[in-house]
Formats: C-alpha cells, structure tokens, sequence
C-alpha cells in the first residue's frame, strides 16, 4: 500500500504540537520539572465531582440530546448573563467535547475552500490546522509586545478582504496572557461591523483574569452578537480538563449546522461531565475566585524574577501563561528551549510552536504549585548564568 498517495494532503501537511513534543520527550526525564501543559493543578471542586460520582449512581449514563441537555444548556445562558452580560437562549446553546471540538465546528460550519480566516498570533495551536483541512486559508496577524500582543483596528482593517470569512479572537490569549480592553474591542468591532465578517471568539479563560477589569466579551457589544460565535468550557476555569466539557453559543442559524456536523461526528458530550457541570455551573463562583487568586500570586512572582534575571517579560492580565523574551540568549526559541530542557530539566515552550510571531519567546504556564515554580527559575537562573546570559 503506498500510504503517501492515501493520505489527504492537507493532514500530511499539519505540523505536529510544538506543546505535545516537548511534554513527550520531558515524561522520560524522571526529575525534570514540565512548566509546558496549561492545565489546572487545583482538583476538581468536590462538589462537582460528587455531582458526577451520583450521576452514575442513579444510572445516568444513556445519551443525551445531540446539543446537550437542556437543562445544562439552559444553566450556560443564566452563567453567561450573570457573568458577561451575554444574553442567549437555549437553541443558541451546543454542548461538546471540550473547547477544541467547538473550534473545530465553528470552522467546519463556516469555511469553505479558498476562504480567508485572519488569525492573530502568538495563539493556541489548532486554528490554523483545522482552517486548512477545511481548505480555508490561514492568514496570520503577528500581534506585538509593544501592543501588549492586542489586535489592533488598523491591523485588522489591513488584513480584510473579499475573501475574508472568519476573524479569530482568541482573548484572553494563550499563550501571551493578552488581554483586549474594552476600547480595544470597541476599535475592533467598529471594523467588524463595516464588513460581513464572522468572528470566533475563543473566551476559555475568561474567568482567569486579573486587575479591576473582568473579562468583556465582544459579543456584548452593539451589532456583534449576530456575527460572533464565543466558544468557552469548563477545563480552565473549573479546573476540568479531563471531563472534556466545551460549548459554543451564537446565531442559531449557525449553532444548528454546527449541531448536525456534532451529530454526525461525535453524538453527544459525555453525560457524566454534563451533570458535573450543572453543579459548577451552579454552585462554584467561590472556586473560581480561590483559584484566580493564586493563579494571581503566581503571575507576579514569575514576572518578577523572569524580568530581574534579565528575560524580559511584559505582565499578563488573563490565562495563566508567562511569555517571556529568549532574545538576550542568542538562541532561536527551539534551541533555548531544548538546551534548557537537556542541560537543567526544565521544560517550557518554544514561542514559534504558537505561530512565526512567537520567535524570540517562550511560554511558561504557571498552572502550577508555587514550589513547582520556585525550583524552575532556580534552574533557569543557573542555566543563564552558566552561559553568560543572566542579567547583571
């Protein structure tokens, strides 16, 4: 069988996770500390978990209703008016498996081969592939320190063209903890507005920002609900990663085909979860705030000692990533980081994995224990100074 002629192109093509490589080659390095997953340290709340656990012993564990159940999906519009301001009905409502699938969608449902998706990076690593299996054209906006890694209007209006389809808001930002603020959005959607553009707003971390400004979402903001479909779950905020729970809300036209492409592909989402999420849903803002609030104290004492050691390091204002700058080494961001990993044991993310504009950075996930963290930066001060590279 000559596999190389079977297999589409458009899979051969997709680049493997710059994340997942460097995850894969630290589980064979007994003592390395891995500072690359972005996932919760916290457990599950209790509550949440016990709501599972009674789940599956009253024997709920038959499929639900293709879109999820409704009572879940009834409880994702009373958190999002609650929380955001976003006002939807249950119809505009799809529960799926985990955030990624509700990106993935989204795509589906709305690109054809030979459209335009404007995707701002550094960002997560999947709009891209799933763009291009869908033979949509990727077209990259490298965001900059200077701008605090904010899209800005006038990038945005460069970057439109008659074959736009779809704008990529991924805010706040994995990897760079970037933030839009309220006149950022309000700058952005005044573009939007003028051209029949649809957006994805990727809103997974939300909840985790920090400061006075909680999250706003540019679905709330005049004339963009129509045209926006927000993706969000519960693996960040809850600290739910391996329940795989997601949802997309937006234009019913639009939920509905994302809902057969759902039915065809993966059925539901898992039933257990769904019941779990009810309870978070319903109970645990108060975990949310606990969580948050150490996330916080890790993010000052990372860009603390990243910029006092000499990699320069702007301060996040959501998610729970550092991005600090590598340039002072000399290094491309793949070559300091898997020197990092052989010579200290530590592994971080090589910027480039999140899109070209990530060169000359890496990520750092502070979703970690403080003493995880304290150790790591030991071993990067030494690994800097070893090489001359620390600052004076």
């Amino acid at each position: 069988m000559n596999y190389n002629e079977l297999l589409a192109p458009a899979a051969k093509a997709m680049r493997p996770s710059g994340i997942r490589k460097f995850f894969d080659m630290a589980t064979d390095m007994p003592h390395c500390i891995a500072l690359g997953v972005g996932e919760p340290d916290f457990k599950t709340p209790w509550s949440v978990r016990d709501a599972g656990i009674r789940s599956l012993e009253q024997g709920r564990t038959k499929y639900t209703a293709n879109a999820g159940l409704k009572e879940l999906r009834a409880e994702i519009c009373t958190y999002l008016a609650r929380r955001f301001d976003l006002h939807y009905q249950v119809p505009q409502v799809l529960v799926t498996v985990g955030g990624s699938e509700a990106i993935d969608l989204a795509i589906r449902a709305l690109v054809r081969p030979g459209d335009e998706v404007i995707i701002p990076e550094p960002c997560f690593v999947c709009y891209e592939p799933i763009t291009q299996l869908t033979g949509g054209v990727p077209v990259p906006i490298a965001t900059r320190a200077e701008d605090e890694f904010r899209l800005t209007a006038a990038q945005l209006e460069a970057a439109i063209t008659p074959r736009t389809k779809l704008v990529v808001f991924p805010y706040p930002n994995n990897p760079t903890g970037a933030v839009m603020e309220e006149k950022d959005l309000q700058a952005v959607a005044e573009v939007l507005r003028r051209h029949d553009v649809m957006v994805l707003s990727d809103e997974i971390y939300s909840e985790l920002t920090y400061g006075t400004q909680r999250h706003k979402s540019i679905a709330s903001l005049p004339g963009m609900a129509e045209r926006t479909i927000v993706v969000n779950g519960f693996s960040k905020s809850y600290a739910m990663t391996g329940w795989r729970l997601g949802y997309a809300v937006g234009p019913e036209p639009v939920i509905s085909v994302m809902t057969k492409i759902h039915q065809s592909c993966i059925m539901s989402a898992p039933t257990t979860s769904q019941y779990a999420a009810i309870t978070a849903l319903r109970q645990c803002d108060d975990q949310i705030e606990v969580m948050r609030d150490e996330y916080n104290r890790r993010r000052r004492y990372l860009v603390k000692t990243l910029n006092d050691m000499g990699l320069t390091c702007f301060e996040p204002k959501g998610a729970f990533y550092v991005f600090p700058s590598i340039q002072v080494s000399g290094l491309s961001s793949e070559e300091f980081c898997e020197r990092l990993l052989r010579e200290k044991e530590v592994a971080i993310i090589p910027g480039s994995a999140f899109g070209a504009s990530g060169e000359g950075y890496a990520r750092i996930s502070y979703a970690y224990s403080l003493d995880h963290l304290q150790t790591a930066m030991e071993r990067i001060r030494a690994f800097l100074r070893e090489n001359g590279w620390h600052k004076a």
